[in-house]
Formats: structure tokens, sequence, C-alpha cells
């Protein structure tokens, strides 16, 4: 089965590399799987096959890509419930549990989202983001909670992907911070970037990565004795990078309560009150929740807007400095 998407470059456009402006125009596939495509001999400039990533284009340039679909790519449908939130004939809206990996990569091919979809929908679902990941528009991290919006087909993901590009989708996290972040409220604006000590981490760079933007404000400040101070933020995306709100909070100089990849590890306290240290030990992953998800209908064009809970052990901990806060 195959996918042709087609590209026009315009003046902002003209002199970046192929692989560079295919990836900021089509929404979260991955530059390493566009220079595959492109290598493979998927992707035509002005109806001439290339197999060079670094190729620049020009203006009115025509670009066309096909996406492949890999019939040896065998991924298994797996029964595993889904929190569905909505659905109709174009889109449905999930709501991911921490823990559960949006879809197949190296280390875990069976118990992902994708497993849970296919199971469900088996290929009643978009195909433009490759095999692996029918359906899937944008992703979330796997120890993330929240809100996600799956495509049906073809029509209502590029849709939806246009809506990503543009910022126009409103995407709202709730997390628990360690200290105090100053200001209170602001827009983090950076460009971030793979980081070259350890390729699983993402980092903050001056020179060189994607542009990515977090607007932030402060709900409340925890100052309970025997704690120590805690924030409950809002985080509201204008883009969507991997990690962002963890690597934008490690470069406003704090950390998620949880999170052990851009934390403090072995954090050790003097005093601490003990319902909190057992919560906080029972908290898997970071306390980060995809909160709010708001859209244009790909179809109706009806704005659409999409609330969930939050997960136990957030809710938990939460609770509990309400209480002991009041």
């Amino acid at each position: 089965m195959n996918n042709t998407i087609k590209f026009s470059v315009d003046e902002n456009n003209s002199g970046k590399r192929l692989d560079v402006y295919l990836t900021e125009n089509i929404n979260h596939l991955t530059r390493s799987f566009l220079k595959k495509l492109i290598e493979k001999k998927q992707v035509k400039l002005n109806k001439k096959v290339l197999t060079s990533p670094a190729t620049k284009v020009k203006i009115k340039d025509q670009i066309s890509i096909k996406i492949t679909e890999n019939n040896e790519q065998n991924i298994k449908p797996k029964k595993i419930k889904l929190d569905i939130i909505y659905e109709d004939n174009d889109i449905l809206v999930i709501n991911k549990p921490k823990g559960m990996v949006v879809h197949p990569g190296a280390g875990n091919y069976e118990n992902t989202l994708v497993n849970a979809l296919l199971f469900k929908y088996k290929r009643k679902l978009s195909n433009i983001n490759g095999p692996t990941r029918p359906g899937i528009v944008h992703r979330i991290d796997k120890e993330t909670s929240g809100l996600l919006v799956i495509a049906k087909n073809n029509t209502a993901h590029a849709n939806l992907g246009a809506q990503f590009s543009n910022h126009n989708i409103e995407r709202k996290y709730l997390c628990l911070a360690w200290g105090i972040v100053r200001p209170l409220s602001g827009k983090i604006s950076t460009l971030i970037s793979r980081d070259k000590k350890n390729r699983q981490l993402m980092t903050v760079s001056e020179i060189n990565g994607k542009k990515a933007i977090t607007n932030y404000k402060t709900i409340k400040v925890f100052n309970i004795k025997d704690i120590p101070k805690i924030s409950l933020l809002e985080c509201k995306l204008e883009t969507g990078r991997t990690h962002q709100i963890r690597v934008h909070l490690k470069y406003k100089g704090t950390s998620l309560l949880g999170d052990k990849q851009y934390g403090k590890k072995n954090i050790k306290f003097k005093k601490i009150n003990n319902d909190f240290f057992i919560k906080l030990n029972k908290l898997s992953g970071q306390a980060l929740h995809a909160k709010t998800l708001g859209f244009a209908h790909p179809k109706t064009k009806k704005w659409m807007n999409f609330n969930s809970e939050l997960p136990g052990g957030f809710k938990k901990i939460l609770n509990l400095l309400e209480n002991l806060s009041s």
C-alpha cells in the first residue's frame, strides 16, 4: 500500500537540505526515517529520483515522497484495553496510561499502543507515518500519561498533521516539579537537539537542533514542613519536541518528581514526611500528564476540546500536598 505526499518549496525554505526540509514539513516523521526513504529512491525532486539527503532545495521545486508499506514489518495485534475518550469515523482520542509505549521500537514490539490499535481497528487506520505507526499523528513519552488523537484515515491524518505543524493544536500538561521556577510564569524558547554524551537524552543547544517553545505557569507552590518545596505547573506547548517539557525544566534548573532521566538520581532527604516519601517511591516515571487536547475536527472543522483525569500515582501525591497545605 503506497501513500504519496507532495510539496512545493517556497521562498522561506529555499536553500535547505532536502532531509531537513522534509523533517520540518512532515509532522513527526523522524529525520533518520526520511533519510532512509531518500536513500531507497522514494523521493523525487522535479520528477527526478534523488538518493542524497544533502541535496539543497530551491524555490518552486516540486517534491514528492512515496511512503511504501513494508509487509515484512509484521506488527502483531494484541488485545490491550484502550481508554477511548472520543471516537467517530475519522479520529479517536485516547487517554494513554503511564508505562505504555506509543509505537514499536527497540526493545518493545508487543505491548505498544500500536499493537492495541491494530487489534481493535485492523488496518482501518492512516498509514502516512509508515507501517510501524498506523494512525499515529503525535506521541508522548512512555512514562507520561494523557491524551492522544489517532487518525483513522490519511485525509484526517494530513489535516491534523498540518495543525500540529502550524501550532494550531492546544496541548496543556500538568506536572509536579521540585522547587520554584522563576519567574513563576513565562515562555521558554530554545533549540533542542540530541545529547552528544547520551543519545537517549535531549538537551538545549545554542547552535543547532529544532526550535522548541513551552509556555508555563505556576498554579501553586507547596511549602510544607518536612517536604521540599514543590510546584504544580501547567505547561502549554507550541511545539512538540522529544522530551520537551522535561528538557526545558532542566534548562530552568529543576526537574519533575519521578524523572529518572533528567532529574537527580538517588535523592537523599535529611528529614522527610513518611506518607510523601512512600507515595514518591511508588510513582513510576515522571509526574507529567497530558491533560488537555484541543484541535479543529479534520472533517467538520468544529473545534473540539478534551480533558482527562490525572493518573493514580500523580493524583495521590497531589492530594496529599493539597491536604497538608490546607
